[in-house]
């Protein structure tokens, strides 16, 4: 199929900005590759440390220098439901290898933190900064030089990100990253939001609210609505990063054991040792990099993508902005409805027909890049096929060829929206990002006073005080980056979704961040400038009319132009946070970056002509920004 003419310009124009970058990256990778396999680089002494505790068998074949050697990079931990499965699997890739006269050992262990449980807590500002935390553990496991390729065993929020930047790092190596599967059902993901307002209005208990939430989060695997962790195996697939059809395959089934096992023997198979060489920082070029935001848009995946994609983006020596994103979405047409953008969960997703269903009618309308290299042989056709145990034995059958649920996914041809789900916002507060496809249309635009908080939690005791004006956006500001590690804010959904059922104009502006898990509430998140750097959302007082439209792509306040130029940045009023931790990370708040170019707090990807590595201040403050510009007179408003 011909590709779309936008997307082929999209494409082209990310290749051409990126084509300085990449190609220092691509050269790099290629001189570390060409030194040889990993383990002939080393001394004796140097070797003998690697194997000492390996047995008898592995031993020897470590000696040998002849035989691949896989590197297992584990977030495995048993508190969190996603990453428990986890613990099982390096006996499984162990016992693999050696049966086809291999090795692998545990590289190393990355932490894995979850959103869910820091949600409100302290301990979310340090979430977003534990992604670069993992693209540097990540590094130091791999730095042993031991290695012929490695699996990567992460799903949720920032881990898969940073075991993404820190296997690019490592480009001349293959990866291969192994999932761990959804929970399977439990109650409704809509009962329980509805039980979550009801809390939030007074309505139910505790041990209600407690109850419906432990019968959603009931098991091991992945949460099953369509947040960050989710959305990273369908941006994985995208790339061609991990085996068909292995992102929602439920923990402890036969078929998740055998794609366990086929990832390990694929991963054997694609080393430099052999014959089809497959290096990470060789598959991800701009193309997959675009094939992961297509399915971003048609799937109605996380926020949290256009912070973390261009991070990756950027390790691979891709220059990703969030303009292209914004270009994206606007050809990219909505095909799956999976809870927030929808009533079903990803396993009602899988059965309906899935990544494979998806991709294929992506494909077939030009809408994604198929002839991309990717693990597997075959291009992302191959990631339209489903796989099977047939016999015990792992087989691949095409995909659906009709959706087996319209209400979950639709063809191209009868998408649920032309548009994909995702806006930039631009005016004269900065550039921000808004997820259309869980809001209605008749929410894609409010006008309406600010309600300016710097402490997400003053909302509700407004609420409680009955202050809050019948319609408002609430403005909650120093939540970025440099602020305070840029906090989730979605405990602010529940109460917002409260006083929209109730039929108040409600909205949200932030710097701050907000993930796939949010929903029906119209929200302009990611404001940068951020307030920490002075952007205009400092600015910002109490009755201050904001109009944010996102039909139109706009998010601006209504004020004379005289008053508004006059007035100083107003201090960050929110209560210092119980340090746990935050103290070790005040380097990272100041080194960061802004949303827009990653929220990095590490160097990433290639160099600088001068050495180092900086955030983009002209990008950041340039022509870009329509926040240069003059405000609106009120008057016009």
């Amino acid at each position: 199929m011909t590709l779309h003419p936008r997307l082929h310009e999209i494409t082209e124009r990310l290749r051409k900005r990126s084509a300085d970058s990449r190609r220092a990256y691509l050269a790099g990778i290629d001189a570390a590759h060409r030194e040889g396999p990993n383990r002939t680089r080393l001394s004796c002494g140097n070797l003998a440390h690697a194997f000492a505790a390996s047995g008898k068998t592995d031993k020897g074949r470590l000696r040998a220098d002849v035989t691949p050697n896989l590197g297992i990079i584990n977030a495995y931990n048993d508190m969190l439901s996603a990453h428990q499965p986890f613990e099982h699997y390096p006996e499984i890739v162990r016992q693999v290898a050696r049966e086809l006269g291999a090795t692998a050992q545990v590289a190393g262990g990355v932490p894995a933190m979850c959103d869910g449980v820091t949600q409100g807590r302290p301990g979310m500002e340090l979430s977003l900064f534990s992604r670069d935390n993992i693209a540097q553990a990540t590094a130091i496991s791999l730095s042993h030089d031991m290695f012929d390729a490695a699996l990567y065993l992460g799903v949720c929020d920032k881990i898969v990100p940073g075991l993404l930047i820190g296997a690019l790092a490592f480009g001349h190596l293959p990866a291969m990253f192994v999932p761990a599967g959804p929970m399977t059902p439990g109650i409704p993901n809509k009962k329980k939001a509805e039980v979550r307002e009801r809390y939030a209005a007074g309505e139910a208990t505790r041990e209600e609210l407690l109850e419906v939430e432990a019968a959603s989060y009931h098991a091991a695997g992945t949460c099953t609505f369509y947040g960050t962790a989710n959305s990273n195996q369908v941006l994985l697939e995208a790339m061609g990063l991990q085996l068909p059809g292995t992102s929602f395959v439920n923990p402890g089934t036969p078929l998740r054991d055998a794609l366990t096992r086929a990832s390990t023997e694929r991963a054997l198979r694609i080393t430099a040792l052999g014959n089809d060489y497959r290096p990470i920082g060789h598959l991800i070029d701009e193309r997959a990099i675009v094939n992961a935001m297509v399915a971003l848009m048609a799937t109605g995946g996380s926020t949290n993508h256009t912070i973390h994609w261009i991070a990756v983006a950027r390790a691979a020596g891709v220059v990703l902005t969030w303009d292209d994103m914004d270009e994206l979405s606007q050809i990219v047409p909505l095909l799956a409805r999976v809870y927030p953008n929808g009533d079903a969960d990803v396993n009602r997703f899988a059965a309906a027909g899935g990544t494979q269903f998806v991709f294929r009618e992506l494909i077939d309308a030009g809408l994604m890049h198929g002839d991309i290299a990717t693990v597997v042989a075959g291009g992302m056709r191959a990631f339209c096929d489903e796989p099977r145990l047939t016999d015990g034995k792992l087989d691949y059958t095409p995909g659906v060829a009709k959706s087996a649920d319209e209400a979950v996914v639709r063809p191209v041809s009868d998408a649920f929206d032309p548009h994909g789900g995702l806006r930039l916002l631009r005016g004269n507060l900065g550039r921000s990002l808004m997820k259309i496809s869980a809001v209605k249309s008749e929410y894609h635009r409010i006008e309406a006073p600010a309600v300016v908080i710097d402490d997400p939690r003053a909302l509700n005791k407004l609420h409680a005080a009955g202050v809050l004006p019948q319609d408002f956006i609430a403005v909650v500001r120093y939540q970025g980056p440099r602020a305070n590690g840029m906090p989730e804010l979605h405990s602010l959904a529940p109460l917002l979704g409260l006083l929209q059922n109730q039929g108040r104009r409600v909205a949200l502006v932030t710097d701050g961040r907000l993930s796939g898990a949010s929903g029906k509430i119209p929200a302009a998140i990611h404001l940068t400038p951020e307030a920490a750097r002075g952007g205009p959302i400092g600015k910002l007082r109490e009755g201050d009319m904001i109009r944010l439209d996102a039909e139109a792509g706009t998010l601006e306040v209504l004020i004379d132009a005289d008053e508004w130029n006059a007035r100083t940045h107003a201090p960050n009023t929110a209560p210092a946070a119980q340090d746990l931790g935050r103290n070790l990370f005040a380097w990272s708040r100041n080194l960061v970056t802004p949303a827009d170019q990653g929220a990095l707090s590490i160097s990433c990807g290639p160099p600088s002509p001068e050495g180092g590595w900086e955030y983009d201040a002209e990008y950041e403050l340039g022509h870009d920004h329509a926040a240069a510009g003059a405000p609106h007179e009120a008057k016009d408003a």
